[in-house]
């Protein structure tokens, strides 16, 4: 067994992929010797802490080691320590090259730097609105040597806004301040100042004052953990009078792509469009995103608002008003909801398909069709010996409408010969007498909600060439 394989027993715990930067900081990378086994790097940084993981970079094929090593503490106080002891320092009574000791980056990270010691320095805390700078050096002082205090107050009237800075000597007294003061503190780590940090943190207390209420907060964008129990009251939260639209705006602290950003929100169905907006004057990640219908918006915005991603930083969803009726968006949102629910009840239970075309007893009715696209209308359906010109595949998300709405969504572009599904999957075909009514048929419904339902419409391979494909084997 290697050495990699070794750690793990050795050092009990060792944590997944997702925890490796948990807590965050608890990483130090390290530049050795290619010589140097891992159990002197275990016996020199043991002293400091408990080692969840130690994990040597080998050459993928040689297994040599390219000099290039990581250990994983479990508190961020024990690894700021040892970077602090042991950077510059020799390991063995042969080694005459010191090494590198730094806190690994964030795997989460855009970046590949090392962390610099002003990041892991400088905390940000909520105090009373009552509390001076002394008061505050007080405080924090038991975990090290301050370097400074400092209060965030209105330019204006110069009173407190609760909020501070406090700046340590080494990254190990900040971390301690973080890990042990009292949890009403909400300390966190301070971004360095170039990064106009001091707005968005503000921001962030802000939303946790929320949330202490039961409020959602406006926008949440940062990877900071948010404990429920809070005390403070926030007397402009509007939430009562959100607008509800199509429309999302989505914000992360991390940039992201328009493909990242259609990935994530094409989960949900119903995505019509996303588009990445740019800050010239920060960072930020900045989105908006549409929907085809209101359904597809509010379960996007709730499933996910705070959503990490990537691992480790979270993204605020919003609502963007659009001036739509919002009592109007509700009651189609109601009605796709109940549409969906009732061709699932179909799907799931074929015997009730009669009831659900028919009304029950109360004779024949024409099937409803709920959706924001606007369709032509109705068509007679080609006789069944009529040649067929074209094949559409029809795939269906999450579950396939019931035959008698396909049908009535399919012959309203003329000379449909017939639409039927494929048993127990989500998949089907219609025919067509004539290649325009086909080409029509994808232009209009390819990537629409119908009754809830998503459709892919695209054209099908001729039975030939289906024939010809392997089969599947999964």
């Amino acid at each position: 067994m290697d050495e990699a394989g070794n750690s793990a027993s050795a050092g009990g715990f060792r944590p997944g992929v997702d925890s490796l930067d948990e807590p965050p900081n608890s990483r130090i990378f390290l530049v050795i010797s290619k010589y140097t086994p891992e159990s002197l790097l275990r016996e020199r940084f043991s002293p400091f802490g408990e080692i969840q993981d130690i994990w040597v970079v080998r050459d993928k094929h040689t297994k040599e080691s390219k000099g290039i090593a990581f250990v994983k503490f479990a508190r961020s106080s024990q690894a700021c320590r040892a970077m602090e002891e042991m950077h510059g320092q020799c390991l063995g009574p042969n080694d005459s090259k010191p090494i590198k000791v730094f806190i690994a980056q964030s795997r989460s990270s855009g970046s590949h730097r090392d962390v610099e010691d002003e990041e892991l320095t400088r905390i940000f805390v909520m105090i009373p609105k009552s509390y001076t700078e002394e008061d505050l050096r007080d405080k924090f002082k038991v975990y090290g040597d301050i370097e400074y205090c400092s209060i965030i107050k209105n330019k204006v009237t110069g009173e407190s806004k609760g909020l501070g800075y406090v700046r340590y000597l080494k990254p190990s007294q900040a971390a301690q301040a973080i890990e042990n003061c009292d949890r009403s503190f909400r300390a966190i780590l301070a971004e360095p100042k170039n990064k106009a940090s001091e707005s968005s943190e503000q921001d962030y207390y802000n939303n946790m004052r929320q949330e202490a209420l039961g409020h959602e907060p406006r926008v949440n964008m940062f990877s900071f953990e948010q404990p429920s129990e809070f005390s403070g009251f926030d007397k402009n939260d509007n939430r009562g009078q959100e607008a509800i639209s199509k429309r999302l705006s989505v914000v992360s602290r991390v940039p992201f792509t328009e493909e990242q950003l259609f990935s994530l929100f094409d989960i949900v169905p119903g995505l019509e469009y996303c588009e990445v907006q740019r800050d010239p004057y920060s960072n930020y990640g900045h989105g908006v995103v549409q929907y085809f219908n209101v359904a597809s918006a509010i379960y996007a915005k709730y499933k996910l608002h705070g959503f990490q991603y990537p691992p480790g930083n979270r993204i605020g969803v919003s609502f963007i008003d659009d001036g739509s009726n919002a009592t109007d968006l509700l009651r189609k949102m109601a009605t796709q909801m109940v549409a969906a629910q009732l061709a699932s009840v179909v799907w799931n239970n074929p015997s009730q398909q009669q009831f659900l075309q028919f009304g029950g007893s109360s004779g024949s009715q024409l099937p409803q069709i709920q959706t924001d696209v606007v369709l032509p209308s109705c068509k007679k359906k080609a006789p069944p010996e009529t040649p067929v010109k074209e094949r559409l595949f029809i795939v269906f998300n999450p579950h396939p409408l019931p035959l008698d709405v396909l049908e009535d969504i399919f012959c309203r572009f003329g000379n449909l010969i017939e639409v039927y599904l494929v048993s127990g999957k989500n998949v089907g075909y219609a025919k067509y007498a004539d290649r325009m009514s086909a080409n029509d048929a994808i232009a209009t419904l390819h990537g629409k909600i119908l009754n809830g339902v998503r459709l892919k419409v695209m054209l099908a391979d001729s039975p030939r060439e289906e024939s010809n494909k392997r089969q599947r084997t999964y």
